[in-house]
């Protein structure tokens, strides 16, 4: 016993303390800073208190951050979930070629999110502006990306796009969790496809719906990589989310500890719509 006590504590403990010093120790940092005027390069600074926090529901650019973002997060979490779940309706039917169609839609997962929003952003500023001249089409002859009443709908397809890919993977393995007898007495019932799928396949799907609803949420608030390689927060500021306003103005712009404050609260709004979410679907599932 002793020598298993051994090699488990081996194991972990320099796991734990790579992790306290990568991820805890700097998430202490941020919230002490938050409470001070450091600019992130200064020598000195002073404590202000709550300053930072009261300021931050003044600012205006934070205000449109986070509309931005929240208006970002609702459409891909919607959306990911609705195509992700058709598709992986249609992928466990009886079809051919049936496993090489999941790893086709699977492929997207795999590739890097920044590589992805390069490849689309020549396509938005290259391609489809060519093909919508070819078709006398004037929305989409223009570049999207470079308008700010629509970049955040060029974004929202690039995300969506790529974010279905692993939620089909989990509605999948949801549907092969279901007892096919269940399909074979409603069919024995005369029961329409239409009522199966909201009498029996949905509410076994529950859990996976719930899951896949809190993950593709947290991820559309946290949205960072996909704004960088597409419009890098422009036209203006009309794409900036949460996230890249805290990297920018932390760490180009002198507000490292009124970023911290903004990131700290940030924190705390991505941890309550979690929660409320894991909530409210679960009670659902419940009622399911």
């Amino acid at each position: 016993m002793a020598k298993r006590r051994a090699a488990f504590y081996l194991m972990t403990i320099p796991a734990l303390l790579l992790f306290f010093a990568f991820h805890t120790f700097p998430a202490l940092q941020g919230i002490y800073y938050a409470f001070t005027n450091w600019d992130g390069y200064s020598n000195s600074f002073d404590y202000v208190g709550f300053k930072n926090f009261i300021n931050i529901f003044k600012d205006e650019n934070v205000l449109n951050s986070y509309l931005f973002t929240f208006k970002y997060a609702i459409a891909t979490t919607v959306l990911i979930n609705i195509i992700s779940l058709l598709i992986a309706l249609g992928l466990n039917a009886k079809i051919k070629a049936k496993n090489f169609f999941r790893g086709v839609y699977f492929l997207p997962n795999i590739l890097s999110v920044l590589i992805v929003g390069f490849i689309f952003n020549y396509l938005f500023s290259n391609v489809f502006p060519v093909w919508g001249e070819k078709l006398g089409s004037d929305f989409l002859s223009q570049n999207i990306l470079g308008n700010s009443d629509w970049a955040w709908i060029g974004i929202v397809i690039v995300a969506v796009w790529q974010g279905i890919a692993y939620n089909t993977i989990l509605y999948l393995a949801g549907l092969q969790t279901i007892p096919h007898d269940l399909y074979e007495a409603s069919n024995l019932d005369g029961a329409s496809r239409w009522r199966e799928f909201w009498s029996i396949t949905f509410p076994l799907l529950a859990s996976f719906f719930t899951i896949n609803m809190v993950l593709a949420m947290k991820g559309g608030l946290m949205v960072f990589d996909q704004i960088i390689a597409l419009t890098g927060g422009g036209p203006g500021r009309s794409t900036q989310s949460i996230a890249l306003l805290i990297y920018t103005g932390g760490f180009q712009g002198g507000e490292f500890a009124y970023q911290s404050a903004n990131a700290v609260i940030y924190f705390i709004v991505i941890v309550v719509i979690s929660a409320l979410q894991l909530k409210f679907l679960q009670k659902r599932e419940m009622d399911l």
